[in-house]
């Protein structure tokens, strides 16, 4: 699981994306108020049309009314002329005409007991005023919803005198206005009409698309604002980011060079704490010079100087070529450098200090390994030199065993001492499994300013990343610690 960034780490950054979420939430909300217009548009049409509907047919109908009522009062006595242009009128309303495409049908139906009689034409309609016993011809065309709401609504309408309209699926409007005349004549005038609204709905519409067109180059003029805004700042971050990036590459290489200094310091340190030891040792070789001894110490002094150089190239090689470490042409006895180690260095250093003694236990059927002598001896020794370091103020004894295990094809050096052992700290395990004991700068001395805790680092780090060995260590039940190196031999 990665950390959670604090408040002051995170960045907040406007790219492409954001727009592309502001412009489908627009867009959503563009959509929305186009239906929410839509629907309020349909709503106020119907209403529109229903009430314009309603006044028209009042008009006609009580136009109708007077006409009938005038009729019955002076029907009788007017001349032919002015009859047939009463019943020109009357057919007029009465039948679709283009100056009204949505006037569909009108009749009349008279109420005679409890029936009723239609009557859709105006010189029948006149004739029956003048002579009700006149009996009616059939209509010319059938009107069935006129009977059917006449059964639903005609007793009612009469009795309230109220109009009845009603608006069907099929956007027909079906309007009743009932009529009584001085109590000669009652009756309902029945009238079907198709509102039409196509020019009045073309100019809401392109109204409405005008302003739809509009409100769209806005966004889009806000989106293209956005749009150079996100990438004016883009570039402002790639641009501050690339000067961050290059301080951070900056400050990586100063803190290289600085580590650099620190190893190579640390180096020269381990260097010359190894060559002031075997420089001590060959100076003592030579002062003892004669012709008995010339051979061995010719030998000893070669082994020295040769190891000399190997630390002098190790020191200004942080990592050399895997083939000065390991090669075919090596052909080392492991078990012959350590007792070159324990006789020619540190049991020299114990003729002056004798607190400290070895006790060898080499198998000799231990194989050669290839791997250069300098190398094991750079692997050996400063482990040798952490158990006399460490030891404490009783007399020491370091055991060294090599053992051969042919079924499993492994070798084994166990290097352990009677000491005071290592503290439980430093052999608990980091995140990488690695034993702090074996990381760099780590060291069980106390003397304050001495720049130690790298000899078992450099012997863990030659022994497990160059030579393929593993190395452990850890303490004895009855004191002391021990240090084990397994070597693989295929």
């Amino acid at each position: 699981m990665k950390p959670q960034k604090s408040a002051s780490e995170r960045k907040y950054r406007f790219e492409f994306k954001h727009i592309t979420i502001l412009f489908v939430i627009l867009i959503a909300f563009q959509l929305i108020l186009s239906f929410v217009h839509k629907a309020s548009l349909k709503t106020f049409l119907t209403d529109y049309s229903e009430k314009s509907e309603k006044d028209y047919v009042n008009q006609i109908a009580s136009q109708t009314t007077s006409t009938l009522n005038f009729l019955i009062n002076n029907g009788k006595h007017l001349p032919p002329e002015r009859q047939k242009d009463i019943v020109a009128a009357i057919n007029q309303t009465m039948q679709p005409n283009r100056s009204n495409p949505a006037f569909k049908e009108m009749c009349v139906l008279i109420k005679s007991g409890e029936s009723y009689s239609i009557i859709d034409q105006a010189e029948v309609l006149v004739g029956f005023i003048q002579n009700p016993d006149t009996i009616l011809p059939p209509p010319r065309i059938d009107h069935p919803r006129a009977l059917r709401l006449m059964k639903e609504k005609g007793s009612e309408l009469l009795e309230t005198k109220q109009m009845y309209s009603l608006l069907e699926r099929d956007k027909y409007l079906h309007i009743l206005f009932p009529f009584q005349i001085e109590n000669h004549l009652t009756g309902i005038i029945y009238f079907k009409m198709q509102p039409d609204f196509s020019a009045f709905t073309r100019e809401i519409i392109a109204s409405y698309d005008e302003t739809t067109i509009i409100y769209l180059s806005i966004i889009l003029l806000g989106l293209l604002a956005m749009y150079y805004i996100a990438t004016y700042t883009a570039v402002e971050r790639d641009e501050a980011q690339e000067a961050l990036m290059e301080e951070h590459e900056q400050h990586l290489r100063e803190q290289i060079i600085h580590e650099k200094e620190s190893l190579f310091t640390k180096r020269i340190y381990h260097t010359h704490h190894k060559a002031e030891k075997v420089m001590g040792f060959i100076k003592e070789d030579l002062r003892s010079l004669n012709p008995a001894n010339t051979e061995e110490i010719k030998s000893r002094v070669t082994r020295y100087s040769n190891f000399m150089s190997r630390v002098i190239y190790d020191m200004k090689w942080y990592d050399p070529p895997i083939h000065t470490i390991r090669s075919m042409i090596f052909n080392t006895q492991v078990n012959d450098i350590i007792r070159f180690i324990v006789d020619n260095i540190f049991l020299r250093i114990s003729a002056i200090n004798h607190q400290v003694s070895y006790h060898l236990d080499l198998d000799p059927a231990l194989p050669v390994v290839h791997i250069n002598e300098y190398v094991i001896w750079e692997i050996i020794e400063p482990v040798i030199q952490n158990s006399i370091d460490h030891g404490g103020d009783s007399e020491l004894l370091i055991k060294i065993q090599s053992r051969y295990f042919p079924a499993e094809k492994k070798g084994k050096i166990t290097i352990e001492d009677n000491g005071i052992g290592i503290s439980q700290d430093l052999l608990d395990t980091d995140s990488g499994g690695v034993k702090k004991l074996f990381r760099e700068n780590i060291t069980t001395k106390i003397v304050e300013g001495q720049n130690s805790g790298y000899g078992c680092y450099i012997a863990w780090q030659l022994a497990t990343q160059r030579c393929g060995w593993t190395m452990d260590a850890q303490n004895m039940e009855n004191g002391g610690c021990k240090f084990t190196f397994e070597i693989p031999f295929s």
